[in-house]
């Protein structure tokens, strides 16, 4: 992933569990939190099914990771999802109605709440494969007979999620340029994917892409999960012209891990609703969505949509520069912000070290800091040895004052390498 040098001041959302205090909160007004935090580990909560489980939470100084759990959600959104489970009601009607709301909240044509981006993705391809044709639905993944059974995607945006697209039965055809994608079209292609983090990595990009589509009279999907910050993402890319969007729910919007939206043409998103559940015999019966998620996903947008970037992204600078000040204490280190060129694109800190002053291996330091008290994580793939050593440290997924504690044991961790 590639790494903006520079300074960018566009925001996100809050640590959840605390949402409602940080929504007004100023970088000052979380100084008890903080002092709370500098007097020890004891002052990390572990929630008691936890520790039933015989289970460490660990602060998240990584991000909004899948396997570490992604986001909190804020205490709107987890009260939301109570009130959603007292009742009984008709799915269709509840996508519909939510669906319509969101589409209102963002100017799109039409939205669908989804099982996650992957599913996102999934349900996507099943429409522009298959429709609303029943037959051709009960039929996915086996496209014999099927007109539309190939996607065209780059080279350079292939990647592990493009699975969820193959689930369908499609071929994928890899091009590289401009040329070879009009020479790979054919009232075969029932798609063109687009990754949206690998968009600098592509010889295509993206408004040349949607143009290329737009000529073909082919649907395009942008895989853009993990894009929001900024808020201006969630409508950048239909306005763009894509025909159909993915976003993850549970990353920076905040809401149920299990979550994520479609969004786009109306004809498009009939047809995925219909590839998925709750339709039986479906591609997509597996990834069920329920009430909880869905009325969960509309407030966390809602909330979003209403947040106070700015501060928040002041806060997150604040965090950043208070961790540097800190471990740069110790001999031979060094730190610098820096923010991610699109996915994730928030304040992060990276941290280097000289070997011949600090004795210890990135990996050494990540794995001490997971099996410490208390346990932290950094971003995934930080104990994977690199020369010379590099962690990077996110800040925007930690609650109010645990960018304290992580902060004094990074510090201790460098300092003991710088012993001997």
């Amino acid at each position: 992933m590639r790494w903006a040098a520079e300074w960018n001041r566009r925001a996100f959302l809050k640590t959840a569990g605390l949402a409602s205090l940080l929504n007004t909160a100023l970088p000052g007004s979380v100084g008890a939190a903080a002092a709370r935090a500098a007097r020890g580990a004891s002052n990390f909560f572990v929630p008691k099914v936890y520790r039933e489980l015989g289970l460490r939470p660990f602060i998240n100084a990584a991000g909004t990771y899948t396997t570490l759990s992604a986001s909190l959600q804020p205490r709107e959104v987890l009260a939301a999802m109570d009130e959603a489970g007292r009742a009984h009601v008709d799915i269709p009607e509840l996508q519909a109605a939510v669906g319509k709301r969101i589409a209102g909240l963002l100017g799109c044509e039409a939205a669908l709440v989804t099982a996650g981006a992957a599913a996102a993705l999934t349900l996507g391809t099943a429409a522009c494969v298959a429709g609303k044709d029943p037959k051709a639905i009960r039929q996915i993944p086996d496209l014999t007979g099927l007109k539309k059974t190939e996607v065209i995607i780059q080279k350079s945006h292939r990647y592990g999620y493009d699975h969820a697209v193959r689930n369908v039965g499609v071929k994928m055809l890899e091009v590289d340029t401009r040329e070879e994608l009009l020479a790979a079209a054919s009232d075969r292609t029932a798609m063109m994917l687009f990754f949206n983090a690998n968009d600098p990595r592509g010889r295509i990009r993206a408004e040349e892409f949607v143009a290329l589509g737009k000529k073909l009279g082919v649907p395009t999907l942008n895989d853009a999960a993990a894009d929001t910050p900024p808020p201006e993402r969630l409508t950048m890319y239909t306005k763009m012209g894509f025909d159909l969007v993915a976003f993850s729910g549970g990353k920076g919007l905040r809401g149920p891990q299990c979550s994520g939206l479609l969004l786009g043409r109306k004809d498009l998103i009939e047809a995925a609703f219909l590839n998925g559940s709750p339709f039986s015999d479906s591609i997509g019966r597996g990834a069920k969505v329920g009430k909880e998620e869905i009325v969960g996903l509309l407030t966390a947008l809602e909330l979003f949509l209403k947040r106070k970037h700015a501060a928040e992204w002041a806060e997150w600078e604040r965090r950043v520069k208070y961790i540097a000040d800190t471990v740069t204490k110790a001999p031979g280190v060094t730190a610098e912000r820096e923010v991610p060129e699109i996915a994730n694109q928030v304040p992060h800190l990276a941290i280097r070290w000289d070997p011949s002053k600090v004795r210890l291996t990135n990996r050494q330091v990540a794995l001490e800091l997971r099996e410490g008290n208390p346990r932290i994580e950094l971003r995934p793939g930080s104990d994977r040895e690199v020369t010379p050593p590099l962690l990077h440290v996110g800040v925007w997924m930690m609650q109010p004052g645990e960018h304290v504690m992580v902060a004094r044991r990074l510090r201790e961790v460098l300092e003991k390498g710088a012993r001997g």
